[in-house]
């Protein structure tokens, strides 16, 4: 499948109308079927298990195509169309409901995963109430009704989950069975303490009031699900409340529009990015629930050219199904709780189909994205991030001084979806294997699903941490990890944090992660960001304790810049002052030592460890004697001239004395920063 289909009148910048739409949703349901099992209740695609196994996968197949289903058949006026989409899912609800048939469903009282599917099914019935729910036979309604219940009250994580049981409720209310008062309060009510401003919510916290959970969840679910709520519950729910949600969801789609890059990538950043363009939802939510906060024309830029980035860079398979993966197939992109059918969380993009077809957001001519407008620098409050944009090349940068998604107050190891100092929507963290998850008890509930604690526990996988990443390396060359950090400050174009280095242990056994308190730690690290066009300009100062300073041999520091990954190895020039990688196409990732003496620049080779490419390479440096305690230097993600002999951009110039640090930036402004 790919984007040029079907041969039919195109719109400027992505080229995608609704028909494109409808024709994509269709193939998609299309390559699925094959795999529907007996009766259609379970979908089993091939891929490996998830860790709540394959009944439970195969329950996520039926109820994430569904809701793709469900969007497509309810925004359709072709009724011959929609009930050929609906019938199989027809014929399984009333198969997996039936608790002694072969083909049954797992239960929600017995497996906490099936509580997330329960959200899909009831979002899709409510969508497709006259097509469907209406007309099933009352037994089968009963048993629908039956199976839904269990998830009222069941225990959840305190994170988004909250609202998978108040979708529930809602839909159980309108279909006048009985429902959980109590799920809907309270998940109302926790996700008022979660909320960060500016349109920003903290995905749960570990810890009250210290919001650090930020990433693509803040739209696909925590916007998502309460205003979902409030379109299922009608009357039931406060106007007020509602028009609360819209007003965030309205503020937080302003930084979200600054976080999609020209070529239609969001940004590589945060946990569960196999489900690709579900980062779209949001911005359909936008439309559906009438925000106001874009246009009908950016919002169909931000939605098609999400959708067709993927689309046309492989990540469906030849036979039509979404791989786990970014673009192509890329197991370790996995978490835990991914499976086969996890990817179709993308279905949440396709809520655009349930805007009619002289919705604005179809009638209206595209406009550009903000990264398409012009350079732009954009301090986002919340998630502690500085975000930069350059129209030359359609790249968005992100600084990372702010979210790392542990437990504040006790040390873990780096999670490279959210520890690195910056992401990009060109570039993706270097990941090591995904572990097998631990059998039984967890010692230490609060680090059991952290997937940095599942990816680095061996020397081995520690080599990785090259990548956007600030690290002391002890005599035998082991870097120490960042989490948790402390945001010290946040301004229109700097971000500054800082982290006590600590070394967790190289041992595979899980038991070891109950004494995190006593893991080795040596200095601080206070690490500043300031942004300018492609440039980042990043300060290193290292604070040794007075025991720090008289214990063990001396501490030597590593840089690592943007990895750049690519289907073959990227060019290297390594020369004194700087260390850059380039690809063919002229994408280039730098880094550039902006004080003699400060370090030794090098190139860092991986395979197989970048969910862009098979080859990449990182520029890092790493101080050549004993540490001293102050660094400065530039990284750059660029767009240059393709071809080997490209050479690189001249790089700002620095002048540090004492605390206060003057940037040049290259023909542009100059700015004084006092840390």
């Amino acid at each position: 499948m790919t984007a040029s289909e079907p041969d039919i009148i195109r719109s400027p910048h992505t080229g995608w109308t609704r028909q494109h739409w409808e024709h994509t949703a269709d193939t998609l349901l299309a390559a699925v079927r094959p795999h529907a099992g007996p009766e259609g209740s379970l979908i089993h695609l091939p891929g490996p298990a998830s860790g709540s196994g394959t009944h439970s996968d195969g329950l996520e197949g039926f109820a994430r195509t569904f809701l793709l289903a469900a969007f497509r058949a309810a925004g359709t006026t072709d009724h011959e169309h929609a009930a050929r989409l609906l019938a199989p899912y027809a014929e399984g609800l009333a198969a997996g409901t039936d608790p002694t048939g072969p083909h049954r469903w797992p239960r929600p009282a017995e497996l906490p995963q099936a509580r997330v599917e329960a959200a899909s099914l009831a979002i899709a019935l409510h969508e497709t109430r006259p097509l469907l729910w209406d007309r099933l036979p009352d037994a089968v309604r009963q048993r629908t009704v039956d199976w839904l219940r269990e998830v009222c009250g069941a225990a959840v994580p305190p994170n988004n989950w909250v609202w998978f049981r108040a979708v529930v409720s809602a839909f159980l209310r309108s279909a006048g069975a009985p429902y959980a008062p109590d799920d809907i309060d309270h998940a109302i009510e926790a996700t008022e303490t979660w909320y960060a401003g500016e349109g920003w919510y903290s995905d749960g916290t570990r810890s009250p009031g210290r919001l650090r959970n930020y990433d693509h969840y803040n739209g696909w679910a925590m916007h998502l699900y309460p205003l979902w709520y409030s379109r299922i519950a009608a009357g039931h729910a406060d106007p007020a409340r509602t028009t609360v949600y819209r007003r965030r969801l309205a503020a937080f789609l302003d930084d979200a529009a600054h976080l999609v890059a020209a070529n239609g990538s969001p940004l590589l950043q945060g946990r569960s990015l196999t489900y690709r363009f579900a980062a779209a939802a949001p911005f359909a939510a936008g439309a559906l629930f009438d925000t106001g906060a874009l246009t009908p024309g950016l919002t169909r830029r931000a939605v098609s050219g999400m959708v067709r980035h993927f689309l046309d860079h492989g990540a469906t398979a030849p036979d039509g199904l979404l791989s786990l993966g970014w673009h192509h197939p890329f197991p370790r992109i996995r978490q835990h709780y991914s499976g086969p059918a996890s990817p179709y969380w993308a279905s949440k993009a396709f809520a655009v189909l349930l805007l009619p077809g002289d919705h604005p957001l179809w009638t209206a001519t595209e406009e550009p994205l903000p990264v398409e407008c012009g350079d732009f620098v954009r301090a986002m409050a919340a998630p502690g991030w500085i975000a930069a944009g350059t129209r030359a090349d359609g790249i968005v940068r992100v600084a990372n001084h702010g979210t790392d998604h542990t437990p504040p107050d006790r040390p873990a190891r780096d999670d490279p979806f959210y520890a690195r100092h910056a992401y990009t929507t060109h570039t993706a963290p270097e990941l090591a294997p995904l572990r097998p998850a631990p059998a039984g008890p967890h010692p230490d509930p609060q680090a059991h699903a952290r997937d940095g604690d599942a990816r680095h526990r061996d020397p081995a996988d520690l080599a990785q941490l090259h990548d956007s990443h600030v690290a002391l390396l002890t005599a035998d060359g082991t870097p120490s990890q960042r989490t948790p950090f402390e945001r010290v400050a946040l301004t229109e174009d700097t971000a500054v944090s800082r982290h006590r280095a600590h070394w967790p242990p190289p041992a595979d056994g899980i038991e070891e992660a109950a004494d995190r308190e006593h893991w080795p730690a040596g200095p601080w690290i206070t690490t500043a960001a300031l942004l300018h066009g492609p440039w980042e300009i990043r300060l290193i100062r290292v604070t040794p304790d007075d025991a720090d300073a008289a214990a063990g041999p001396p501490l030597r520091l590593r840089v690592g810049g943007h990895p750049l990954a690519a289907a073959a190895p990227p060019r290297e020039d390594t020369t004194a002052g700087h260390a850059l990688v380039r690809r063919p196409d002229g994408l280039t990732s730098a880094l550039f030592l902006l004080r003699p003496g400060d370090g030794t620049p090098a190139v860092h080779r991986d395979r197989h460890t970048n969910a862009l490419g098979p080859h990449s390479a990182t520029p890092h440096y790493l101080t050549p004697r004993p540490l001293p305690y102050g660094h400065v230097h530039a990284v750059a993600l660029y767009l240059g001239n393709p071809g080997p002999h490209s050479p690189p951009p001249g790089p700002p110039t620095v002048t540090v004395a004492g605390t206060t640090v003057t940037v040049h930036w290259p023909g542009g402004p100059t700015r004084t920063l006092t840390l």
